[in-house]
């Protein structure tokens, strides 16, 4: 069985087959070409796998995962977080042809729940250490709302539902059954501007391009050892290069929790770390730790930091040689596709004050004003681009995809820019209403629609407000038929099962909120407003 997704042109499948950039192979491919190797592959605390034992882990639970009736073309959600588990799960489940969608660890019932509505999962692996998988209850809900459900696993579940024991269970009478080349392999999270989260289908010959092509670029190897701090089913450190990059390279992946200094700096002395992945709010807490410990030496391995998930500042990114002795590498991509690198051999005055360029030769990227006409070098508009690994369309979602879509076929992703003569891209702010919480991104429509359940509020806006740590937090405009605390609103929030990255920074209450000539809540005023009271 087939998922359905918007394809490329056939002029466009086949000059990028024609370039070399599909090679209609699946993405595990990755993993098993190193089978018999005796490298270490992952680090994960004081476990320790190599090529060899986390290629026989994949074929396990893959293995289980047939026996249990999952088949080529089925769905699953998974939610596990930064553990060697999520990586065996990703290669398991591509083995045998079933697409995922990987949830971040933080999110909570809103978010999964949306996710399972649109790809109707057969298969739930997730993790007891997580709130919702505590007790029997959210699942026996689950269950009962999604009738496709058919298999469960639990990491850290001593039961029938063990993911461990199925990973552990020795793999007979196996045969991988990947999807084709040009077919869903997994589904990636839109950072999404609307209220229902919308789903990226990405295939096996786009993603692996896309691998490929950032390994060079990076100059990922066999001597590369990789920490990954950020969410690791996050697309920026699963594939820019990311893990998906190491494995590819025959190097290794160090995993932390968290991006904290305190937990990074031991471990990539200890395992000897020389590249990362950070987003900027880390990058002022690393900056920050090293001024107070009076020393670096801990980052000694540490040869290259990429930065990227928001917009980088100068002042922070100029200090990254000198007090890390590291070299930076501005990222600037997005999981529906466009991936742009600063080069490691490019000029300082180019790695601190632009978020890098192209990575692909047939990226197409240019910049439109409000009417879609293309604008010259230099000025900022409207992002627009397409490409051999940027998607064709939302999964299910026409409506949006229209919207999204130019007609001939450039995506529009709510990003304003300016690019220059030679191509390199400054990242200006967004056109879409979404807030950037330090990589995190946040729907305003999403969680206005949830605070607009309560029964005392009449009226919500989400805005964005400038913070020098996280580049930006939320605030939330509310009109009250009845005093509210802001605990109390965000005690709400969490009652509806909304990630605590969501909940507002800041609330603020008002008698009415101001429009714009159109009758729209004029947000531009609310935001003029946040600065206003913070320069006072």
């Amino acid at each position: 069985m087939r998922i359905p997704y918007s394809r490329w042109p056939d002029d466009l499948a086949a000059r990028y087959r024609e370039k070399g950039y599909w090679l209609d192979r699946p993405l595990t491919e990755i993993l098993s070409r190193h089978a018999q190797s005796d490298a270490l592959a992952v680090i994960d605390g004081e476990r320790q796998f190599s090529y060899r034992q986390l290629n026989r882990a994949v074929d396990n639970l893959a293995a289980s995962l047939q026996h249990a009736g999952l088949k080529c073309g089925d769905t699953a959600l998974v939610q596990l977080g930064n553990v060697a588990e999520f990586y065996i799960t990703l290669f398991a489940l591509l083995k045998i042809g079933v697409a995922p969608v990987n949830a971040l660890f933080s999110h909570q019932r809103n978010e999964l729940m949306a996710y399972a509505a649109q790809i109707q999962p057969a298969l739930l692996i997730a993790d007891r250490a997580h709130p919702l998988f505590r007790d029997p209850t959210f699942v026996t809900a689950w269950r009962q709302e999604q009738p496709a459900l058919r298999t469960l696993l639990l990491l850290n579940d001593n039961g029938e539902d063990s993911l461990s024991a199925a990973i552990a269970r020795s793999a007979t009478d196996f045969v991988a059954t990947p999807s084709a080349g040009d077919e869903v392999a997994f589904f990636q999270l839109s950072g999404g501007s609307t209220g229902t989260p919308k789903l990226i289908p990405r295939t096996h010959n786009d993603y692996y391009y896309s691998i490929r092509r950032s390994n060079e670029i990076c100059q990922f190897d066999g001597n590369t050892r990789y920490l990954c701090a950020l969410p690791a089913a996050h697309n920026y450190p699963l594939s820019s290069p990311g893990a998906l990059g190491v494995f590819l390279a025959q190097g290794c992946v160090v995993l932390a929790a968290d991006p904290s200094a305190t937990l990074c700096f031991p471990l990539i002395e200890r395992h000897q770390v020389n590249v990362t992945a950070l987003v900027p709010p880390a990058v002022s807490l690393w900056l920050q730790a090293v001024r107070e410990w009076g020393s670096n030496q801990q980052l000694a391995s540490l040869q290259l930091l990429q930065v990227g998930g928001a917009r980088l500042s100068a002042s922070l990114a100029s200090r990254i040689q000198s007090e890390l002795s590291c070299q930076l590498q501005q990222v600037f991509g997005m999981a529906e596709g466009l991936v742009n690198y600063t080069r490691l051999d490019d000029s300082p005055e180019r790695i601190i004050h632009t978020q890098g360029r192209p990575m692909s030769p047939d990226d197409e990227v240019w910049v439109a004003d409000e009417n879609g006409h293309p604008l010259p070098s230099g000025e900022v508009g409207r992002l627009m681009t397409r490409g051999p690994y940027t998607f064709r369309g939302y999964y299910n979602s026409p409506e949006h995809n229209a919207q999204a879509f130019d007609a001939r076929g450039f995506y529009c992703s709510g990003d304003l820019v300016s690019i220059d003569q030679q191509g390199y891209i400054r990242v200006q702010g967004r056109e879409k209403d979404q807030i950037n919480r330090g990589g995190e991104k946040i729907a305003a429509e999403e969680i206005e629609n949830l605070l607009l359940r309560h029964e005392a509020i009449i009226h919500a806006a989400l805005v964005s407000m400038e913070d020098s740590l996280l580049g930006e937090k939320s605030c939330a405009y509310l009109v009250v038929k009845t005093p509210l605390r802001a605990v109390e609103v965000r005690r709400f929030l969490r009652q509806q099962g909304v990630a605590e990255f969501k909940l507002p920074d800041r609330v603020e209450f008002m008698d009415q909120l101001p429009l714009t000539p159109v009758g729209k809540v004029d947000k531009k005023q609310l935001r003029q407003q946040l600065d206003s009271s913070a320069q006072t």
